[in-house]
Formats: structure tokens, C-alpha cells, sequence
């Protein structure tokens, strides 16, 4: 884990999507959080321990969001178009009955609801990181800017986040577009991986105001939560939300392919504060 100072951070955006305003000032106790978003492997030892059976897998008929990439452009106001619930979808078998998580040990799990985040912290002795603390984390000390890394999307043309790249969502430029091993891309000012792009992840938060970004998948209801961080869904011409005040809203109960979690703690008092 890396310990992120306490202090008064800038979160948000008046910039951008109506859901990240207002930009505001906000003092955030010092926290630990996990490096990178939890893994296969390590959700795998969690339920080798527990026997937890995650809400995909105790639906009727058990399964989860899977994304499908479309024939050609479609309209980008119909998310139902490329997200499909396939039944035995779940976090060991990420694309339905049948499939297996092949080589995805060090790929963030997903197909888990917050409730299954919640679990594996409690499990893991940690929690989840409030919404504030997470975009604090995201920003790696770097309070304006627009993404975790800087102003600049590409910083001399390098890719800093497993994002989508080709035109969403018909083409790709690399064939199945989908999660990378956590640690792919580099890390932000504090040495977290992943905090933009690969899956979005649970905070504790609710969230506050209607989605406004079809990539939360088929999910309605007024008890929303809120994720952050984007996805390798996120396309600049579609969900330009790869950005550390970017956030959706989800049902606690949802599950997708492209949703993940990573942990976090209090600190001690006397490590609460900057040096």
C-alpha cells in the first residue's frame, strides 16, 4: 500500500462532465492505499478461504454484463447495443459459462458488486477508499491537472493508460480489447498503477446526481455508488473519462466486465499528516 498524506486537495472539474462540478477545495486525513486493484489471484485466495460466493454467481439466472464489440458505428446512446448479461458471466469465468480466466492472475478481477468489495475488504482487514481518497490517490500530488500524469493525454506520443484506441465500439486496434496485467502502464506521483483506465472501481460513496455516461452498463435505480477511475471502455469520442475527477454512478448489485476495486486504510494519527 502507499500512504497518501493528509491535507486540502482540489477534487473535481468544472471542465468537464456535469457530474464532476463544482471544482472545490476538501480536506482528506491521511489514508493508505492499495498500489494496484485487486487481482484474480488475490480474489481467488479470498474465495478459497471464505467459500464467498459473489452476487453474479447468486443471481437467477446467474451471470453479468459482458461487453461486445458492435459490427460497425452504431449510436453511441444505446449502450445496450454492445453490453449483454450472459449468463455463468462471473469473476472466474469473465466471459460466460464455459470460459475460463486464463493467464488473468495479474489482471484486475471483475464481475464483482460492491457488496463483493466489501467483502474482501472486510476480509483483507482494509476498506474501501471514500471518493475523495481515491481521487486524492489518482492526482499522484498533481492537484490541476487534468489527468493523473499531467495536461498532456500522450506525454511524448507514450500511452499512459489501457484505454480504448480505435473507434468505439466497432474497432479496435488491439483484437479483444479488455483488462491488462495491473503494473501495465506507469504509475502516478504516489506509485499506484491503474488508477485511470483497465476497470473502474467501487468507493464507498454514494453518488449524488443522475449518470450522465452509458459505460455503467444496464443498471438503473436511485441507490447509486460511485466508481472512478474509467475503463478500457473509455473512448475520447464516446466516455472521455479517463481523468482522476471523472465518476459514475452504479446499483450496488451490479456487475460488469470492466468493474474492479482496489482497498485502502486509516492511519495511525501520528502518520496523518504530510512531512
Amino acid at each position: 500500500m502507499a500512504i497518501i498524506p493528509g491535507g486540502r486537495y482540489r477534487l473535481g472539474s468544472d471542465d468537464h462532465y456535469p457530474e464532476e462540478r463544482p471544482a472545490r477545495w476538501a480536506e482528506v486525513s491521511g489514508f493508505a492505499i492499495d498500489v494496484t486493484p485487486v487481482t484474480h489471484a488475490a480474489f481467488a485466495r479470498f474465495v478459497a478461504e471464505t467459500g464467498w460466493i459473489t452476487t453474479a454467481e447468486r443471481l437467477e439466472p446467474a451471470g453479468s454484463a459482458v461487453f461486445t464489440m458492435t459490427d460497425g458505428p452504431v449510436d453511441l446512446g444505446r449502450p445496450d447495443l454492445w453490453w449483454r448479461f450472459v449468463e455463468g458471466a462471473a469473476w472466474h469465468s469473465p466471459q460466460g459459462g464455459g470460459s475460463v480466466a486464463v493467464d488473468l492472475e495479474h489482471h484486475p478481477v471483475t464481475h464483482v458488486s460492491l457488496e463483493d468489495a466489501l467483502a474482501y475488504c472486510d476480509w483483507a482487514g482494509k476498506r474501501l477508499p471514500t471518493e475523495a481518497e481515491w481521487e486524492v490517490a489518482a492526482r499522484g500530488g498533481l492537484d490541476h491537472a487534468v489527468y493523473a500524469w499531467g495536461d498532456t493525454f500522450a506525454p511524448n506520443e507514450q500511452l499512459m493508460a489501457n484505454l480504448w484506441r480505435g473507434a468505439f465500439p466497432w474497432w479496435s486496434e488491439t483484437p479483444g480489447p479488455g483488462t491488462t496485467p495491473v503494473g501495465a502502464y506507469p504509475a502516478n506521483g504516489y506509485g499506484l498503477f491503474d488508477m485511470i483506465g483497465n476497470v473502474w472501481e467501487w468507493t464507498s460513496d454514494r453518488f449524488d446526481r443522475k449518470s450522465t455516461c452509458g459505460c455503467s452498463g444496464p443498471a438503473a435505480g436511485d441507490d447509486l455508488r460511485t466508481l472512478k477511475g474509467g475503463s478500457y471502455l473509455c473512448a475520447g469520442e464516446y466516455c472521455a473519462r479517463y481523468r482522476p475527477a471523472a465518476r459514475i454512478g452504479l446499483t450496488p448489485k451490479t456487475s460488469t466486465g470492466h468493474i474492479g476495486f482496489r482497498c485502502a486504510l486509516h492511519l495511525p494519527s501520528r502518520l496523518d499528516e504530510a512531512p
